[in-house]
């Protein structure tokens, strides 16, 4: 547990609890200005109600009577001490403030102030190191043996020798003895395995002046016996074992900690049941389990300061967390977020820091500091020193909302929008499918047949399925189907797979993504789709509803209240089902076509890329002019997209007008959009033109036509009448020189496809554009645009189309000495042998027919620049006729096993297949996805 949960908190958060907590307990009865002024992350308390004051100084009445050496503070996760050494340094500031010297002060403190636990003995070390080095800091004699320091490793009693209980005890009063002997035996069974439980291990208060005299009373002078072998080690276990039990007994004045943070998944076994069986309000995680215990730990009237993870305030699984310590007063709390620790990047460990009082006053006004947009460590702790992002909150005001999450930051304004109904009360917000084996039952689209796509064909296995995907507002991510033949029975026998809510498949509704690091986008889903696990859903009951609540939940308001509800990257069903909605007849109609323009400019956005359905044509075909120039059309196509996005921009800004206005909230929100939340892509010169050169490919292949919308083939019969301004390749190879050594050579293709969609007349300017357009390096237009087949595209390729490439590229090597294209959907068992015989050996005899031109070259001129640069061509065409003969053997044992594939296994199935031979062996004869 250690290795896997210790992070180093951060010195400020250290100083922060400490001050918060101790420094607080003792300001509050011995008010000291030199003293508050040296705690720079001391805060001062809300100015409270004239009712709350009254309470407040009857609870202040009592730390008036607290001595120094009366402060008992602990911290049972204590790891190298760091908590425990500015504690420490506190508590020497206020004995000195009392007029105790340092030397006496250093000495009290060990001995009465300081305790600590851990289940890891090196922690152990380090932090007894630590306090005692801190110790002597102030008084040169504290390390002479005679001061008893309150830091223990957590020992079990696993290994005590019972039978000898019998020798302890000796001359006791008999009844005293018994009651002695019964509790050491409870203890026993109580600390069974302790180093698995740590400091939440639960043990009753026991008379423990009457157990260490139990166990002083040992005799150890009699005459060693069989029975009394070890009798001293036995004394030294258990008294170890009293005085580990009678620290996790006491009660505490301040309790300071930065407890582990594990799930239950990680806990073992004994873990578990204990946590299950002691803290079952709390078993999710171990942090929960220490604020229960913490909490346990702590005098009534006195401190708990922890930093955990942020969780508990908002997630229903610790509701019932909430409800105990929304019975005590939070007095501040610094919400840290992600990146409060330097070692830990990403979003998925987002912590909070607090301050509880153990008491209960019903109307005390809270403080918290809200750090979580501060990027890191440096900048959150600023942001707390500047008093930026300060909010103050009664607890009295959670209790409006359901399961009452801490949202310290909301209005009043906005916590009473809680009062309206949830949308629970509007639709059903629910899961679909779990199919037990994704690879199995789930494609992109584009990978099988368009003819076994049911959405195409009435006879097709394959329906459309939503998976959630990357964060998108109004239409779109929707490139996956499912194998859902005969209404899904092979998923319906999956032994680990559900199906749930089919009476929702195939309905109108609104889908999001359960799991984002961003915000929340809800799509549009149109009534033929069927959805997972990680997509979640919403239905209408009524579904002149659905486009108004897909207003409201892509506007500002409900992304603030959703974070209000559940501020962690999961969006899920019921977290959605629990915001409230005003479901106002009166703008029903104005908020419908909105969202409806919305829905179209993004689905127009969204076809306009090969990934969709569908997608008709490139817009760089479908906006040509008269002119023929590619910059003219692009200009055109930029101004269209930007258009649109702006549109799309102003929707939703007029969307979120009208939702604040509904709910009065005209002082709280503003509707501004920022262009980043805008979910469609402006026009991108490199990206487009890419996405051009691979439609022009497309074409090469036949899966698109220029005399066609949408597509043309992807697997049935080929129809020869779809294809009449561009022919495709006939033999459905494209190879990739490093020069132009063949006919159908992919660039002389790109210039012909050029000619028929532009014209011959301006072939070479609409070239340049192209060239300068991806940058590769080149002497020419033509260099450039080779260069990025061969080097470029097929990565391309693999990011768009998700690491599932339709387009396979077979590749011989580093050395380039052949690269071939072929369209996955028109493979067949002859393909790789055509390829092998008509390209490859073809290759061969063109490297060799070069390399003796070069060598005629290098013999025969006189020319010392000639004959350098036919040097190092004659080298580069060796090793790619050696790379070729090498690739050669290769797929000469794939040629004559002529290899047949079912594009329904899909693209990792059939790259795997095509590249194993019969025996099983597998030649890596494909570039690598």
């Amino acid at each position: 547990m250690p290795a896997a949960t210790q992070l180093f908190t951060p010195d400020w958060i250290v100083r922060y609890m400490v001050e918060n907590s101790l420094g607080r307990l003792w300001l509050e009865g011995h008010p000291n200005d030199e003293l508050r002024a040296g705690w720079k992350y001391y805060l001062d308390e809300a100015e409270q109600e004239p009712e709350v004051q009254a309470q407040l100084e009857a609870i202040r009445e009592q730390y008036k009577t607290i001595k120094p050496e009366d402060i008992k503070v602990i911290d049972p996760c204590m790891g190298s001490g760091h908590i425990l050494v500015y504690a420490f340094d506190i508590l020497m500031q206020i004995y000195e403030s009392y007029g105790y010297s340092q030397r006496d002060s250093a000495k009290s403190i060990l001995e009465h102030n300081l305790y600590g636990l851990d289940i890891d003995k090196r922690a152990y070390q380090l932090a007894y190191f630590a306090v005692m080095m801190k110790a002597r800091q102030y008084n040169r004699r504290i390390l002479n043996g005679e001061t008893k320091c309150h830091l223990y490793t957590i020992q079990e009693s696993n290994g005590i020798n019972r039978e000898q209980l019998k020798y302890f005890g000796v001359g006791m009063e008999e009844s005293e003895r018994k009651l002695a002997l019964h509790q050491m035996e409870y203890l026993l069974d109580t600390m069974h395995d302790a180093k698995e439980f740590g400091s939440i291990l639960i043990i009753d208060d026991l008379k423990w002046d009457l157990l260490e005299e139990f166990v002083e009373r040992a005799n150890l002078d009699g005459q060693v016996t069989a029975d009394t072998v070890g009798l001293d080690i036995t004394q030294v276990k258990l008294r170890q074992l009293v005085q580990i039990a009678a620290a996790m007994a006491l009660k505490y004045d301040v309790v300071i900690t930065n407890p582990p943070y594990m799930g239950s998944g990680g806990m073992g076994p004994k873990l578990a049941d204990y946590v299950k069986k002691n803290y079952p309000d709390n078993k999710s995680d171990l942090f929960a389990v220490f604020i229960e215990r913490c909490g346990q730990m702590t005098k009534k009237n006195c401190f708990q300061a922890m930093i955990t993870q942020h969780a508990w305030m908002f997630l229903s699984s610790f509701r019932a967390l909430r409800a105990k310590l929304l019975s005590n007063d939070i007095i501040n709390m610094i919400h840290l977020g992600a990146k409060a620790f330097e070692e830990i990047g990403g979003e998925v460990v987002q912590t909070t820091s607090f301050v509880i009082r153990i008491s209960h006053l019903k109307q005390y006004k809270a403080i918290y500091h809200r750090l979580v947009e501060y990027g890191n460590q440096i900048d959150k702790q600023s942001a707390y020193l500047e008093q930026t992002d300060v909010h103050y909150s009664k607890k009295i005001n959670f209790s409006n909302i359901e399961d009452k999450p801490i949202v310290y930051w909301l209005t009043s304004k906005l916590i009473n929008l809680f009062e309206y109904k949830p949308l629970s009360e509007f639709g059903d917000s629910c899961k679909g499918v779990g199919t037990g084996n994704n690879n199995k039952f789930i494609r992109e689209w584009f990978e099988v047949s368009k003819e076994r796509l049911f959405e195409f064909s009435p006879t097709g296995i394959w329906y459309l399925y939503k998976m959630g995907g990357e964060f998108r507002k109004w239409y779109g991510n929707n490139t996956n189907v499912v194998l859902w033949k005969n209404n899904g029975e092979e998923i319906r026998k999956q032994s680990n797979s559900y199906v749930r809510n089919s009476k929702h498949f195939f309905e109108e509704g609104l889908e999001w993504t359960k799991i984002s690091s961003n915000k929340l986008g809800v799509r549009y889903m149109p009534p033929k789709y069927i959805f997972d696990d990680a997509s979640c859903c919403y239905f209408c009951f009524d579904k002149s509803h659905t486009l108004y609540i897909l207003g409201y939940l892509n506007s500002s308001l409900a992304m603030e209240l959703l974070r209000s509800l559940n501020p962690t990257l999961n969006y899920t069903n019921g977290t959605i089902a629990k915001i409230p909605i005003n479901a106002q007849s009166n703008f029903i109609n104005e908020v419908s076509e909105l969202v409806k323009s919305c829905i179209d400019i993004s689905k127009n956005e969204w076809d306009c890329f090969e990934v969709s359905l569908d997608f008709l044509c490139h817009p760089l075909i479908k906006y040509r002019t008269i002119d023929n120039r590619i910059t003219e059309v692009f200009e055109l196509w930029v101004k269209f997209a930007e258009m649109n996005f702006y549109q799309l921009k102003s929707n939703e800004e007029e969307l979120n007008r009208i939702f604040i206005e509904i709910y009065g909230l005209q002082d709280e929100l503003t509707p501004e959009v920022e262009d980043k939340e805008v979910t469609i892509r402006k026009a991108d010169l490199g990206r487009d033109v890419r996405s051009f050169l691979s439609y022009a490919v497309g074409c090469m292949f036949g899966r698109y036509s220029l005399d066609v919308d949408g597509l043309a083939y992807a697997g049935g019969e080929w129809d020869s009448s779809k294809y009449k301004t561009f022919i495709p390749d006939k033999d459905n190879v494209i190879p990739i020189t490093d020069e132009e050594y063949f006919e159908d050579d992919i660039v002389g293709l790109f210039c012909a496809f050029l000619k028929k969609t532009f014209g011959e007349e301006t072939l070479e300017e609409n070239l340049d554009f192209i060239a300068k357009a991806l940058g590769n390096k080149g002497n020419t237009s033509r260099e450039v645009i080779r260069n990025y087949f061969l080097k470029d595209f097929f990565k391309d390729h693999c990011k768009v189309y998700q690491k599932r490439p339709i387009y396979w590229l077979f590749d011989s090597g580093k050395a380039d000495g052949f690269k071939a294209l072929v369209y996955m959907h028109r493979y067949n068992a002859d393909t790789i042998g055509n390829l092998r015989i008509d390209y490859l050996h073809r290759m061969q005899r063109v490297y060799d027919s070069e390399i003796a031109r070069m060598q005629e070259t290098i013999d025969n001129s006189g020319n010392a620049r000639e004959v350098a640069a036919a040097t190092k061509r004659k080298e580069k065409l060796t090793k790619q006729l050696k790379e070729t003969k090498e690739y050669d053997e290769k797929i000469a044992h794939l040629a004559l096993a002529r290899i047949e594939m079912d594009l329904d296994d899909g693209v990792k199935v059939n790259y795997e297949k095509v590249q194993t031979a019969g025996d099983g062996k597998k030649y890596e004869i494909l570039a690598k996805i």
